[in-house]
Order: structure tokens, then C-alpha cells, then sequence
């Protein structure tokens, strides 16, 4: 029944591609991006109700004349920006590792083959959690300490998974903590970086 769990979520892609024309664009794209007043504040309006939205709108303005001088790149521009060079292998080398990561840790922590799907479903469930969770209190901390405290909490992770991992054959319950530890990564992941 895998290939019925997995087509749900393009199920859920499918409603949203539907309803999604009857949304306003975002009252800042509108703004800062098409340069449309009138746009953004009946945006506004359709979006949060009626009422004064002066304030949003000059800090929208304050926001568009802080980035006036600043080019707008499409994907393309910034893969031939050099300058972002860094940033991107950090971030590929980054997300090609947490590939390899879990598929060596499963394959190391010789699970059994019916658990498996369950630690499938445990991935998607911590990611989805970790998003949950950084959006509800990224204003309130800021980036610059979630990624921080991301990475110093993924660090902590990773030496534990490693413990857990010698451990393993002379504890069989370990496994199962290296399991834990990989949900508990992604968390940390989706957390901060």
C-alpha cells in the first residue's frame, strides 16, 4: 500500500494547485517585487480583513527602499554568482552527506526489514515536525542562533549516533537509539540549518 500512501501527498499537491488561483499574491512580492500599491493593499484587505494597514505598508516601503540598489536574481544568476560558490557547495556537500548519513546508518544498524517503512514514515514525520516547530518560533529567536544552536545540537547528535553505532552489536537496543538519534538529527537540521 506504499504506492497509495505516496500519491496521497500528490493529492494533496493536486487541491492546492486548484485553490491556489483564488489566493491574493503575497502583499509584499506585490510591493517590493511588482512595485503595485494598490495591489498589496487589497491584498491586505482580502488577506487579514478590513482595517488599517499603514503601519505594514511603510515597513514594506522602509523594506523596498533599503533593497532598491539590490538585484533580483533568478536561479540561474546565482549559480553563476562566484561569489555564492561557497555557500552552495557547503550547502550540496551538506544535504548530499544527510543522504548517504541515514542510508549507511540503516544499512549499519542491520535493522529488521519489516521496520524499515516505519523509520521511512518516522524521517518524514521529524521533518515535518522540524518545519512545524522552526516556523512557530524563528521570529522569536532569530536565525542567527537557530543556526547556531543547530549545529551545535546536530554536532552533540552525530557524536552520540557514533557511540550508538559501536555499541550496536554489543547492545541490540542500540539500534533502535541510532534510529532515534537520525529522527532527532532531522529535527535539529530543520531546526537550525
Amino acid at each position: 500500500m506504499w504506492n497509495v500512501l505516496l500519491s496521497f501527498s500528490g493529492l494533496l499537491a493536486l487541491i492546492q494547485l486548484l485553490f491556489l488561483p483564488f489566493f491574493p499574491e503575497s502583499p509584499p512580492y506585490l510591493l517590493l517585487q511588482k512595485g503595485d500599491k494598490a495591489s498589496c493593499l487589497k491584498a491586505m484587505k482580502q488577506l487579514w480583513g478590513e482595517g488599517n494597514y499603514h503601519t505594514e505598508f511603510d515597513d514594506m516601503m522602509k523594506e523596498k527602499a533599503v533593497t532598491k540598489g539590490t538585484k533580483i536574481m533568478n536561479v540561474l544568476e546565482v549559480l553563476k554568482e562566484p561569489s555564492v560558490y561557497p555557500q552552495l557547495s557547503t550547502m550540496l556537500l551538506l544535504l548530499l552527506s544527510l543522504q548517504f548519513c541515514g542510508l549507511k546508518i540503516f544499512q549499519t544498524a542491520n535493522l529488521q526489514e519489516s521496520i524499515i517503512p516505519y523509520v521511512s514514515l518516522g524521517v518524514a514525520i521529524s521533518e515535518l515536525v522540524s518545519v512545524i516547530f522552526c516556523s512557530s518560533i524563528i521570529d522569536r529567536f532569530g536565525r542567527r542562533i537557530l543556526l547556531w544552536g543547530g549545529y551545535l545540537l546536530m554536532a552533540l547528535i552525530l557524536v552520540l549516533l557514533e557511540t550508538s553505532l559501536l555499541l550496536s552489536d554489543r547492545f541490540l537496543w542500540m539500534r533502535y537509539c541510532s534510529v532515534i538519534l537520525i529522527f532527532l538529527f532531522l529535527i535539529a537540521y530543520g531546526i537550525g540549518p
